[in-house]
């Protein structure tokens, strides 16, 4: 009672201009359709290729880049950060099962300083800005060829050396290991239970490129052990290896938290010949990943082939290989190809190279986004950031809704506008965790829409906008229908 005498009197006195005091009543209008498109992109930690851009930098510092990266992504109105939080059995988040990375502290096993944990405040400030957090997981790279200084005592290679094997410059786990499995498993496990991640993300290493060290994989104990007094040779065991492991990810996902997407990003081509005129690197024999397996079975959320070339490339023509992977999608899983904004800054590429692939892909229904490698190649990318600000994302997009995860819909939001001008909203039911907020509001003949936080119940509505609509989107992406308000006429 109070509040309201006091807001009636500071209008009266002029304070409160009578004009941003509107009222609001139910409406039938329609704001536009919400549209629906996966817009990611990779950010790299490993050689701190993208983040942070060196090691040991000041826990402030570290903040401050991240925070740029999340609002340059949400200008450019993508709506998904691809994050790498485990380069090589290390770690960008407090952990119990392996040490604090070297990218992050400049010490393998040192924290930051002063404390904090970066995945927890990158999974914070993404979703204040409408973005999904993926975490990305190396399962297998124990060490990698830019490691330096002092391996810590609580890496996988010093505290169970039998898992682990030289190949080349880097370190690696051996698949063949049942115990690298378990342990693998756990990490993962381990982030789904304690983060409030969108997605789980592997990319494309498995069995490490026998190009890097010139010899096969040294994996004779683990074959022995449990590969070969068995029928399949010794390459369908490592397959075999690998394709148990993405089928666990995905099954103990799903049994702990269902409305968390499992993605794989595995390289573009799955063998030459496939379609018949591709030719190029054969990973179904080198790193011993039958991805197409993957899809077809559904063991995937979604799938993002790394389609690094152009459309106009024969051997390896972006849309001909798109086209074969929509035909591998037999179980109709999200497909949004990763694409290279690194060879978009060279000059091996035409700047309209990139929107050229993007608008390709919206020609075809059954794709559905795309991914953009990586942070720092797109962000400093001038010839490339004008298209797709002006061209391709010009405006915000909701990831798309994981339907077989879930077909139940949201229940409608309750809405109000206050008497001071603020748009407040609680759920319509306790039946959904809600993920984010779509608040649409129309000025004359123009629509804006901002893509909020869950936790989130009021905004100030910034004027006295025509007509205001919230939509309720869950988790698993479903959307309910639109609370609709229109400003009520004069006298009301």
């Amino acid at each position: 009672m109070f509040l309201k005498a006091a807001i009636s009197f500071a209008i009266l006195l002029g304070f409160i201009p009578r004009a941003l005091t509107a009222s609001y009543v139910p409406s039938t209008e329609s704001p536009p359709t919400l549209q629906r498109e996966f817009r990611g992109v990779w950010v790299a930690t490993v050689g701190n290729i993208d983040w942070p851009s060196k090691r040991g930098m000041h826990s402030t510092a570290q903040k401050a880049e991240l925070i740029s990266i999340l609002d340059r992504a949400e200008s450019l109105n993508l709506n998904a950060i691809i994050l790498q939080v485990r380069p090589a059995c290390d770690a960008f988040y407090k952990s119990d099962l392996e040490p604090w990375s070297e990218y992050l502290t400049g010490a393998m096993g040192k924290p930051p300083q002063p404390a904090y944990d970066p995945l927890q405040f990158a999974i914070n400030e993404a979703h204040k800005r409408g973005l999904e957090l993926h975490a990305w997981f190396n399962p297998y790279r124990a060490l990698h060829k830019s490691h330096e200084g002092r391996v810590s005592p609580s890496h996988i290679s010093q505290s169970k050396p039998h898992l682990v094997k030289r190949f080349g410059q880097y370190l690696w786990l051996d698949p063949g290991e049942r115990e690298v499995q378990e342990h693998s498993l756990r990490v993962v496990m381990d982030v789904v239970q304690r983060y409030d991640i969108d997605a789980v993300h592997f990319d494309d290493y498995f069995y490490p490129d026998p190009i890097e060290a010139n010899v096969p994989f040294p994996d004779d104990p683990s074959w022995r052990k449990f590969g070969a007094g068995g029928k399949l040779s010794r390459e369908d065991w490592r397959r075999a290896n690998v394709d148990a492991f993405i089928s666990r990810v995905h099954n103990s996902i799903k049994e702990r938290k269902p409305w968390i997407k499992f993605g794989v990003s595995p390289h573009g081509i799955w063998r030459p010949g496939h379609p018949p005129q591709i030719r190029g690197s054969d990973n179904y024999v080198k790193l011993f990943a039958d991805s197409r397996k993957w899809l077809m079975n559904g063991w995937v959320d979604y799938f993002s082939p790394q389609l690094y070339w152009t459309i106009d490339s024969r051997e390896q023509s972006f849309p001909l290989l798109l086209d074969w992977w929509r035909q591998q999608n037999v179980k109709g899983r999200h497909l949004w190809p990763g694409m290279s904004a690194a060879y978009a800054l060279s000059n091996r590429w035409k700047p309209e190279e990139i929107p050229n692939q993007i608008k390709l892909t919206r020609e075809r229904r059954d794709v559905g986004g795309y991914i953009l490698y990586s942070a720092s190649k797109l962000f400093l990318n001038p010839p490339l950031l004008p298209r797709l600000e002006g061209e391709v994302q010009r405006d915000k997009s909701l990831v798309p809704p994981s339907t077989w995860l879930s077909s139940s819909l949201p229940a409608k939001p309750t809405v109000t506008v206050n008497r001071l001008n603020q748009l407040t909203w609680n759920p319509g039911s306790t039946n959904h965790v809600i993920r984010w907020w779509v608040v649409q509001r129309k000025v004359k003949n123009d629509w804006k829409t901002d893509i909020l936080a869950g936790q989130q119940r009021k905004v100030a509505l910034g004027g006295t906008p025509d007509v205001v609509a919230i939509t309720a989107v869950d988790r698993f992406g479903q959307a309910s229908d639109a609370t609709i308000l229109a400003r009520a006429p004069r006298g009301r």
